[in-house]
């Protein structure tokens, strides 16, 4: 797509902004505005578009907190495919997560299986402290030595505090110590505002998390460990002659549901951290706070459905194609291609999406020399609702700047013919 040229005012690193503008459409018709000379003159080009945005910082941007209601007295519900937050209720404010804390616990054990410091058939021991566990149980018994893989099973679909508490001690020496793992690894994945006193979730003032960080965690979960994930997805398992179901009620009611954890306390309500997939295109909800185990099931659900529903994923870009060009001044080139790192879209309404707006937004013409990887300008997206979003944009390729006598010959050639030197 490429820019036309600007008239420049002096031949000493002349300057403009460039805009390039994108109407989401489903054509490449493309429309030249010049609009006037100066110092900072703009370029716009109108081009016609499907698509937009890019996968940013975790939850970086949404929409409205308002456009759905919801009884769940936090909540935040995200398009991971990219990164938009849908609905959000109080997401940052502190709620104790009561089992859904075990989703922590399972990360640290994925973590070690990844690491190789344990086996899916290492056999851990079961002590007196694991085995009088209260609260939802796997049944191990004092003294035995359980397998990793059916602890896993325990700790996921049969929400079992006894197998939690026999991973800490495996893990961390003791639950005391694991807690501090724990915390440790929620600062390094970004959850400042969160702190665990238990691998369990157990009630404990000093055990809280908040919804957004919830979602963070759990996405991370499934992103560093896809070839685990699949436990979250078993609807029962059977230990010491017991058969338990997956407290999750979205496995059994809505579709694309491949996990995650479900959490009831007093203090905390009913709640649920759960993910689905639907055609590649992947929604997570965090959801606690709620009356009962019934309202849990039929709103979790009614979200998800209304995320998938409403909601649509439409790329722009692909990583490493080309978005625009820019020029380049006193270069061995005349312009250089700037691209992403990564796939740029955009999760939109579906009734919204003609109102996108695309902007590649830089200074320029850019002097050279200039390195391959270099930030150059910025995709800047924005529609109706949702935050704006701004992408860094790299060149492609590294740019030498001209010899001497080049740049003399550029300069002379600006001096004499302004823009018409450009074309």
């Amino acid at each position: 797509m490429p820019v036309d040229d600007s008239v420049h005012q002096n031949s000493v690193a002349p300057r403009s902004h460039f805009w390039l503008i994108c109407l989401l459409r489903f054509d490449w018709q493309k429309h030249i505005d010049r609009t006037g000379k100066g110092k900072n003159m703009q370029r716009r080009i109108m081009n016609k578009v499907m698509g937009a945005a890019i996968c940013l910082a975790l939850f970086a941007s949404g929409y409205n907190a308002n456009a759905l209601e919801t009884s769940a007295r936090e909540a935040i519900l995200v398009d991971l495919t990219t990164n938009t937050v849908l609905l959000a209720k109080d997401p940052d404010e502190i709620m104790p997560p009561a089992s859904m804390s075990k989703i922590m616990t399972i990360y640290l054990v994925f973590e070690a299986l990844k690491q190789g410091r344990l086996q899916l058939d290492d056999e851990l021991s079961v002590s007196e402290k694991a085995w009088r566990m209260g609260g939802s149980k796997m049944f191990v018994e004092v003294g035995n030595r359980v397998p990793v893989e059916a602890l896993l099973r325990g700790v996921i679909v049969q929400s079992g505090n006894d197998a939690c508490v026999v991973f800490a001690e495996a893990l961390g020496g003791t639950e005391e110590a694991f807690a501090e793992i724990m915390n440790r690894k929620a600062r390094e994945l970004g959850m400042n505002q969160s702190n665990f006193a238990n691998a369990t979730g157990w009630p404990d003032p000093n055990h809280y998390v908040t919804a957004r960080e919830l979602a963070l965690l759990a996405q991370r979960l499934i992103q560093d460990f896809p070839e685990y994930y699949h436990y979250f997805a078993e609807t029962e398992y059977t230990w010491n002659d017991i058969t338990q179901q997956n407290r999750n009620p979205l496995l059994y009611r809505t579709p694309g549901t491949d996990g995650l954890k479900t959490g009831h306390t007093e203090e905390a309500g009913y709640g649920l951290t759960a993910s689905a997939v639907r055609n590649g295109r992947r929604i997570l909800l965090v959801a606690n706070g709620m009356a009962s185990s019934k309202v849990r099931a039929e709103e979790s659900d009614r979200l998800i459905e209304w995320a998938f529903r409403e909601f649509e994923s439409y790329t722009l870009f692909n990583a490493g194609e080309t978005v625009e060009r820019a020029d380049v001044w006193m270069g061995q080139e005349d312009s250089v291609e700037l691209v992403s790192t990564g796939d740029i879209a955009v999760t939109l309404p579906k009734r919204g999406r003609d109102k996108l707006l695309v902007k590649v937004v830089y200074d320029g013409p850019v002097p050279a020399p200039i390195e391959r990887g270099q930030i150059m300008a910025h995709l800047v997206i924005e529609a109706e609702g949702m935050e704006t979003q701004s992408i860094p944009l790299m060149a492609r390729s590294n740019i030498d700047r001209q010899g001497p006598i080049g740049r003399l010959w550029t300069g002379a050639k600006h001096m004499i013919l302004g823009s018409a030197s450009m074309d």
